[in-house]
């Protein structure tokens, strides 16, 4: 019996430090690191040997090499479990493992996207290390804003253009403007004109006055002497001729014509002797009070424009002075030829300072509606084909990062995808770790491509 207790305790003896020697060789199996040394070409890094000597094409000395690669199998779990991750498009950091919507805006989640993983590894060796100092700046959110620059040209006001027109046949006998360009105020005489119907509606004015007084107490007096002054008003006749041709009794021959609004003579139709029929133009004006300033904003910000937007105008003209408004038209089609978008904005220009065709210098300033997050401008290698960062994963262990880039604004850049609040992102040296993982290999797509 003593014989088969102690048996059985020798067993589970046996057992369990073999068990634990199994776990301690799994630990290490998860986390092994492994060393290569090769030598290449500072000027040809496709060059690789194992043993020091001289590049086969210049001739130049090869330098060691030497990477330091950890596996571990748990990060390999890990980055095929994010791959199975959905994310919220507006709050990055909401995940899930199944589809659905995000519980802060009911949005659908998207599903992780498997190109937004690690692209490249570099740990410095302690030779490095000393002749390297990385500037960290740690992924924040903040508010951004966006000067867009912008030409701008000055243009009528199509708001405040206007015509004079014949409001009753007649000939014209004599035009009392000038020329075109000249400013005209509502009120002044603009031309003579000769109209037997315009004259038959001023005599039954005088009599239908002269019945009125006679017999105000008449309501069919009243309403014909009413009736007639309404007439003459609609015709443009002012209430200081009714009041001159009651005083004489008489009706003149050529009736002058006032200009009912106010501009600069932009079109001249009247000409003496030219008989004009009720509606046509005898001058077109334009009202230069106001201007309107048209700008072409370039595709990749005409997201960024809204209506009420403020913009700040200069004009070479007037140094140093500043025209303020505000974008009050956004044209809905895009130029397909310049690719640009027409926007418009209004100027005060009541001093007559501002001539149309002049151009100017606009600055239109566009606060983002949300606090996205965001890195230095100066962190980013974008090759063209991606755009990389580098991380600090610490112990002078480098990460290179394809992430997913939104506006930019005064030397920072939005980051929409591929990071997270308070990564260390590298800054100054992240071209010295671009070279170096250049020159051990270069950087590995998910496909395994080299890029």
């Amino acid at each position: 019996m003593k014989l088969l207790l102690t048996l059985i305790l020798i067993s589970s003896s046996f057992y369990s430090c073999n068990q634990n020697k199994n776990e301690h060789l799994d630990f290490h199996k998860q986390h092994q690191t492994k060393s290569e040394t090769y030598y290449t070409c500072s000027m040809h890094p496709q060059i690789k040997e194992k043993g020091p000597g001289k590049c086969p094409i210049c001739g130049m000395n090869l330098s060691k090499i030497e990477i330091e690669k950890e596996v571990k199998k748990t990060d390999i779990k890990r980055s095929e479990k994010e791959d199975s991750l959905y994310y919220c498009e507006a709050n990055p950091e909401i995940t899930s493992l199944a589809p659905g919507v995000c519980p802060i805006d009911g949005t659908q989640l998207i599903k992780k996207n498997k190109s937004l993983e690690v692209v490249a590894k570099v740990k410095l060796r302690k030779s490095q290390v000393r002749h390297f100092k990385a500037d960290i700046f740690p992924v924040t959110s903040m508010k951004m804003q966006k000067k867009i620059l912008l030409l701008g040209t000055l243009l009528k006001s199509e708001e405040h253009e206007s015509s004079i027109t014949a409001r009753v046949p007649g000939r014209v006998e004599k035009v009392l403007i000038e020329s075109t360009g000249q400013f005209i105020k509502k009120g002044d005489p603009v031309l003579k004109l000769y109209g037997p119907k315009l004259l038959t509606g001023a005599e039954e004015y005088l009599l239908a006055r002269k019945n009125y007084f006679n017999d105000k107490s008449n309501n069919v007096f009243k309403e014909l002497y009413e009736q007639s002054i309404e007439r003459l008003t609609l015709w443009g006749v002012h209430q200081k001729q009714l009041d001159s041709w009651a005083k004489n009794n008489k009706i003149p021959r050529e009736i002058i014509i006032y200009s009912p609004v106010t501009g600069i003579v932009e079109e001249k139709n009247a000409v003496e002797g030219k008989y004009f029929k009720e509606g046509q133009s005898f001058f077109k004006l334009v009202d230069l009070s106001k201007t309107w300033v048209e700008m072409d904003v370039y595709e990749h910000d005409s997201a960024l424009v809204k209506i009420g937007e403020p913009v700040e105008l200069k004009f070479s003209a007037y140094p140093g002075e500043t025209w303020s408004g505000v974008i009050d038209f956004i044209n809905p089609v895009l130029d397909p030829k310049t690719r640009t978008l027409k926007v418009r904005t209004t100027l005060d220009n009541s001093n007559g300072k501002l001539r149309p065709g002049m151009v100017g210098e606009a600055t239109l300033i566009v606060k983002l509606p949300s606090t996205p997050l965001v890195v230095p401008r100066t962190a980013i290698i974008d090759t063209g084909k991606r755009k990389v960062i580098w991380l600090d994963t610490g112990n002078h262990t480098y990460t290179a990062k394809k992430i997913v880039t939104g506006f930019e604004s005064e030397g920072y850049v939005e980051v929409k995808h591929g990071l997270k609040e308070n990564d260390l992102v590298v800054i100054e040296g992240n071209f010295l770790l671009d070279a170096q993982a250049q020159l051990t290999g270069g950087y590995e797509d998910p496909t395994g491509e080299t890029l």
